[in-house]
């Protein structure tokens, strides 16, 4: 089965996502995705990986992974070469579960569950979707009934009881951010950090023990910050502080581990086994989190999940990106033993995720179903072709 024709689509309303769709010889397509500096990577599918790709067997999923993530330089990196190679590992393994009419998830080895918890990123519609986070001003309003970002600067105990009620009882939130972006992280002072401790006391005044929360820190702080911050949330009880600091150094996240006092979740900013291999090595992370469109794609996400079996540490896929790689990573998560939560927004799911693609999963108190089909089980929708601010780009076999 030879890939024909590599295609990747993006539009300007949601710049920071780009798909890739792999034609075959067998007339079976497979779609994939990846998230952030969408034009650049596009430039590099055609210009680098086309070469590599055109002609080759689809089906050789291995070996296209192997050789698309150990260039001679962008190989440990979650850069453009990886989310390059990440957005086609997911589009070959679609095509994989269309021409054998399975579900990825079966290919992957079958469920290991049913369903699979999800937590609620507290992100907003609009959030991380052309550039740069969502700041939250005081003149903000909210767009809708899930702008989750202003509800948990507003009143994070309102916005755990609206969770609550929908069957899901854990949220992650990052109300520190604001206090980090004035002085690069090197200080916080303990006016600021009372005041971000906020939320964390409305939720426990509002909802007590059935929530639980997650604290994002976006590794925005240096490690004597991020310890004063783990310090304060302590008494919270917090499900985990996730990128506390950069993931750059193992032994500085070892030492934040060490005196943290609270778990540490780490990362979707990390590619590849190797670097995962080395922070669980150090016993630097209790929860593994990966992004299967910057890890090296599914092939990967699975090796590194196994891994973290190894060390009897859980998986967390992450999900606050676009709706294919919700999809594919709600397939890792119901497969992988070790597996979690699946990362969602209801925010994302329950609106512009469904203007993109034909199926969204389907989300049901607190869980993450198995999504029905064969492959991925979604494609872009018929709607997307018709934007007018839709870019399309092909290169062909004959075109080498």
């Amino acid at each position: 089965m030879k890939i024909t024709a590599l295609e990747t689509v993006r539009v300007t309303d949601h710049a920071n996502i780009l798909w890739v769709r792999l034609h075959t010889d067998a007339g079976i397509v497979g779609l994939g995705e990846t998230f952030r500096g969408a034009e650049a990577v596009e430039t590099f599918i055609h210009t680098a990986l086309a070469a590599q790709l055109l002609g080759r067997d689809a089906r050789r999923i291995d070996a296209l992974s192997k050789q698309m993530t150990e260039p001679y330089v962008g190989f440990r990196s979650s850069g453009v070469e990886m989310r390059a190679a990440s957005a086609v590992d997911i589009a070959l393994w679609d095509i994989a579960g269309k021409a054998a009419g399975l579900p990825v998830y079966q290919l992957l080895g079958g469920l290991s569950r049913d369903r699979i918890r999800t937590y609620n990123t507290c992100a907003g519609y609009s959030y991380n979707t052309s550039g740069g986070r969502r700041e939250i001003g005081a003149a903000d309003a909210a767009r809708g009934p899930y702008d989750d970002q202003i509800a948990f600067e507003r009143d994070a105990g309102v916005l755990a009881e609206s969770l609550l009620a929908e069957g899901i009882g854990a949220m992650k939130i990052w109300p520190f951010d604001r206090y980090a972006v004035p002085n690069g992280g090197t200080y916080i002072t303990g006016a600021e950090i009372a005041q971000a401790l906020r939320p964390f006391e409305l939720i426990r005044k509002a909802v007590g023990d059935r929530m639980e929360v997650m604290v994002e820190l976006h590794s925005m702080w240096d490690l004597p910050c991020a310890l004063a911050i783990a310090r304060a949330l302590r008494p919270f009880r917090i499900f985990w502080a996730e990128d506390p600091i950069k993931m750059q150094d193992a032994g500085a996240l070892q030492t934040y581990a060490e005196r943290a006092g609270v778990p540490v979740c780490a990362s979707e900013t990390v590619a590849t086994r190797a670097h995962f291999l080395e922070l669980l090595r150090r016993e630097a992370v209790d929860y593994v989190m990966l992004d299967v469109s910057w890890c090296g794609g599914l092939s990967e996400a699975k090796k590194i999940a196994t891994l973290a079996e190894t060390f009897q540490r859980p998986v967390a896929p992450h999900d606050c990106t676009g709706p294919v790689v919700f999809m594919a990573s709600t397939h890792l998560a119901l497969n992988a033993p070790n597996a979690i939560f699946q990362e969602s927004v209801r925010a994302y799911y329950s609106t512009w995720y469904r203007e993109l693609v034909s199926v969204v999963p389907r989300v049901a108190d607190g869980h993450v179903l198995p999504p029905e089909g064969a492959g991925l089980g979604t494609e872009l929708h018929p709607r997307v072709w018709q934007r007018p601010d839709a870019i399309v780009r092909r290169t062909d076999l004959g075109a080498l």
